[in-house]
């Protein structure tokens, strides 16, 4: 048993300590200690650290040859199209094909709201420290909100960082693909909405700008031609106190994305696609709405501070939703910008 769980919560991971105890009562045959994840520290590390463990210890049990070897296995089969129904792909809707064109409540995660931005304006007009205030106007949308609720925002990646990856890649970024599920019985068929196109993908649905996990990197080993690089890569991805300390300075502390890490190793580059299955899922933005639900109805304010910060390595990092939501400033003479939201109700 391993168990996912956080210390700064008072039942820590209690269900997998029951279930572990139980199954010891009810005459189970323990293979392997309980483990026990930490997210409030790291608890991918805790589960690789448990895991290496965890697999010599069944070998053993079971009476069976270990390889030593992590052999790679995808989980979805690529497939690019080249007669393409433009009708049917995906541009950036989250569920629904055409979601976003053809509007309907009620509206959800799943089917965000097309908020136009009524305000955008700076609040510190000196200094070096930008904050906005920002109004969503949701009028017609029948979306209600009250205090302590908060504002989601579907955001898009830096348009240079797409096309930077693509170059780095070698890709054409406006190939249209599929990722399916090689399980048949699997309830999740893709990864994101499919059919679409790379840039749609990167856009809309991968997070580009995160600081990759151990296991990214442990994959990226196959698709480097460096010796060296393998050499560094290897150590990163490992469950030493070297590798963990390499990858907390390198990734972590260095601030890398997966593009800063493709220009810092010439001779890594993976196929694109398994990027796609490899990195994590955009994810929407949280807010605090800073309006009154009473005074305004039908919009709601949120105040942000712009995130931009330079990396030990000299780059200079950009946070990806008010970087985006920076630039959708309304004009006189043009329709105001839209975007992607939905409300959160409060838990308390």
């Amino acid at each position: 048993v391993f168990g996912l769980g956080n210390k700064t919560y008072e039942h820590y991971n209690e269900v997998a300590k029951y279930v572990d105890k139980r199954m010891e009562e009810l005459g189970a045959t323990r293979v392997f200690e309980l483990g026990l994840g930490d997210d409030d520290a790291n608890i991918e590390e805790d589960f690789i650290t448990w895991k290496d463990r965890f697999w010599p210890a069944v070998c053993e049990f079971f009476g069976i040859e270990s390889t030593g070897e992590d052999v790679s296995v995808r989980q979805y089969k690529l497939t690019e199209h080249e007669e393409v129904n433009h009708d049917r792909v995906y541009t950036g809707e989250v569920a629904r094909l055409h979601s976003l064109k053809n509007q309907r409540p009620p509206f959800d995660a799943k089917n965000p709201f097309l908020a136009k931005i009524k305000v955008n304006r700076e609040l510190h007009k000196s200094g070096d420290r930008s904050c906005m205030h920002i109004e969503f106007d949701i009028e017609g949308s029948k979306m209600r909100y009250e205090t302590g609720d908060h504002v989601a925002v579907y955001p898009q990646n830096n348009k240079a960082l797409v096309n930077r990856l693509g170059e780095l890649l070698g890709v054409n970024l406006d190939t249209v693909f599929t990722l399916t599920n090689t399980d048949e019985e699997s309830s999740k068929k893709h990864p994101f909405p499919c059919p679409c196109s790379y840039r749609t993908a990167l856009t809309y649905y991968i997070d580009i700008a995160c600081n990759p996990r151990t296991h990214i990197i442990k994959e990226l080993i196959d698709y480097t031609k460096d010796p060296k690089d393998q050499e560094h890569l290897k150590l990163m991805s490992s469950t030493s106190t070297e590798g963990k300390q390499l990858f907390s300075k390198w990734v972590t502390q260095d601030n890398r994305n997966i593009v800063h890490i493709l220009e810092d190793l010439p001779t890594c580059r993976p196929a694109l696609d398994h990027l796609c299955e490899l990195l994590p899922r955009l994810q929407p933005r949280y807010y605090s709405i800073s309006s009154s639900p009473k005074v305004y109805p039908n919009t709601v304010h949120v105040t942000a501070v712009l995130v931009e910060y330079e990396t030990p390595t000299g780059r200079t990092n950009k946070g990806v939703a008010t970087t985006w939501l920076a630039a959708k400033k309304p004009k006189d003479d043009t329709e105001p910008p839209v975007v992607p939201i939905f409300i959160r109700r409060s838990q308390f």
